[in-house]
């Protein structure tokens, strides 16, 4: 092969790579009505549902998620390994900053917004029906300060 065939052999690929990167991104638009509510994922406490609006929070890449939780709803101590941003939709969602349900806690309201920069120790409880929406990269992972803390852990050892 000379230098131009294998120059236009380049382009061709790099192209047909982009072109595939594109046909996995989506506009998605959605509706209160269009959302599939299930269960939440087997790392939290049972009581939450969850819908996924894009993404895959199981797999790297961009993802966005609604969590709805009932009133005095809680979940341990734990840290994520990604940064994560949060608005409360509905409801008040109470963080609490450190290694512990008791430390330093901040009532987020309707409308309410939280960054939590990854690895940083916080727990949360719900006033009322909560309704946060989860932005991030995934692989979405949870990691409680204390593994009996961990609702997956508990159903696998019964």
């Amino acid at each position: 092969m000379d230098r131009s065939t294998i120059w236009i052999a380049a382009a061709t690929l790099g192209l047909a790579v982009s072109a595939a990167a594109d046909a996995q991104k989506q506009v998605v638009s959605l509706n209160p009505s269009d959302l599939k509510w299930t269960a939440g994922l087997p790392v939290f406490p049972k009581g939450m549902e969850m819908t996924v609006l894009f993404g895959d929070p199981s797999k790297s890449g961009a993802f966005a998620a609604r969590l709805k939780m009932p009133d005095g709803y809680k979940i341990a101590p734990h840290w994520h390994t990604q940064d994560e941003q949060l608005t409360v939709l509905k409801g008040t969602f109470v963080l609490h900053m450190g290694d512990a349900m008791t430390s330093d806690a901040h009532a987020l309201e309707t409308g309410g917004f939280h960054f939590l920069p990854a690895k940083m120790h916080h727990s949360a409880e719900t006033k009322g029906e909560v309704i946060v929406q989860v932005q991030g990269m995934g692989p979405f992972d949870i990691h409680y300060l204390n593994p009996a803390d961990n609702p997956s852990q508990k159903s696998a050892r019964r």
